[in-house]
């Protein structure tokens, strides 16, 4: 069987690999090549309330609304080992079933849904850890599913309806992670949780570094700003073959209205003139995630997306691979 299941990852993989080459704008040189390489592939790009947003009759959505413009989920990663037939994902989002669906076709398992061996949250907030409600006996009836936790995560998820019912049931196990100590999940793949400043009304916030046996990525979907941070965002660029960083809003003045003091983020042009500085190498690996639905960067061409382009950056794009 487990023979079967490393079968079907590969040449689903290599497939995927196929499609991508022609389709996906992520540099070849980021492609995984080596079927039995382990990789990231990203789930979703869009902000937690995703791609069109409720009852938003503005001009960003009413084309994509009207099917004119592709839809697009929430931000989530998920990391695959075909060679194990391994599977986890960073965040459970509001898209948690299109995102397994979209998973089960370019790395499917044949053990019991939902075929992860972990979730991994970044923080209480609505697009990181809703999709849980899934894996609950109105859904999957999920046994035991690994969700690697913060303390403050823990508890929340531990002591509140209708969370804890999943505790209760044994649908989830909950997995408690310490700051900057590394969850080694097999023998070649490594996951190290470190805090970030973020609005942490219920639990703690997260970013998570992630380690393959060649090459390492960062994911950072959401952060206040980066100079609210001890650490430099810099010298964790410099240290990981990709990163993916907030890009929630491209600019100040985004959401007519509202105080964007209120909800801090480090707007697009703002990351873009901080890293302009850097090499043309390190630019290269920062790729942005986790867009509103007010940012003119979801869309291809937009004058956003080709001033991110020119400045040596991108966008992700939901499929694309990251071989590790």
């Amino acid at each position: 069987m487990k023979k079967n299941v490393r079968h079907s990852m590969r040449l689903c993989l290599l497939l995927l690999i196929s499609c991508t080459l022609s389709v996906c704008a992520v540099p070849e040189k980021e492609i995984s090549r080596e079927t039995n390489q382990p990789f990231l592939t990203v789930l979703g790009i869009a902000q937690d309330a995703g791609y069109p947003q409720a009852a938003c009759s503005k001009t960003c959505c009413v084309d994509v609304w009207a099917g004119k413009h592709a839809r697009k989920m929430v931000s989530c990663l998920a990391l695959v080992d075909p060679e194990s037939g391994q599977r986890w994902v960073f965040d459970a989002t509001p898209d948690f079933k299109d995102q397994l669906r979209k998973l089960d076709e370019i790395a499917p398992v044949s053990k019991g849904a939902p075929g992860l061996d972990g979730i991994f949250l970044t923080h209480a907030h609505i697009g990181h850890y809703t999709g849980l409600m899934h894996l609950g006996r109105e859904v999957i009836g999920a046994k035991g599913v690994p969700v690697y936790v913060m303390p403050r995560m823990k508890s929340y998820l531990t002591n509140n309806g209708p969370w804890e019912q999943l505790v209760k049931l044994e649908n989830i196990k909950l997995a408690a992670m310490i700051a900057d100590s590394a969850v080694q999940v097999n023998s070649h793949l490594r996951v190290t949780p470190f805090l970030v400043p973020h609005r942490d009304e219920y639990s703690e916030t997260v970013g998570y570094r992630i380690d393959g046996p060649r090459k390492s990525a960062i994911f950072i979907p959401d952060i206040d700003k980066w100079e609210k941070w001890e650490r430099p965002i810099e010298a964790m660029i410099s240290a990981v073959d990709v990163a993916y960083l907030d890009g929630t809003f491209f600019a100040n003045g985004e959401i007519p209205g509202r105080d964007m003091a209120q909800i801090p983020h480090p707007f697009i042009q703002e990351s873009i003139a901080r890293f302009s500085k850097l090499p043309d190498s390190e630019k290269a690996k920062i790729v942005f995630i986790h867009l509103n639905h007010t940012n003119p960067a979801l869309q291809q061409g937009s004058a956003a997306r080709q001033e991110i382009e020119r400045a040596g950056f991108r966008v992700a794009e939901e499929g694309e691979i990251i071989g590790l």
